[in-house]
């Protein structure tokens, strides 16, 4: 049985990380070619955001 499951534990590894590979190509967007690799974008940039308190951001909320 451990055999078995020292057998069978790769090989789902193994197609999870092909299967998320080709989800990804499949139903990903067009990618621009001079981008590099995936990055998180965190922070907008424009500082609008830092600027407004919470209360003026959400008027009705208490």
């Amino acid at each position: 049985m451990i055999a078995v499951a020292v057998l069978i534990v790769p090989a789902l590894a193994l197609m999870l990380y092909g299967m998320d590979r080709i989800e990804d190509r499949l139903f990903g967007g067009p990618r621009a070619r001079h981008a590099r690799g995936r990055h998180l974008r965190l922070v907008d940039g424009t500082g609008d955001t830092l600027r407004e308190s919470p209360r003026e951001r959400h008027p009705g909320a208490a």
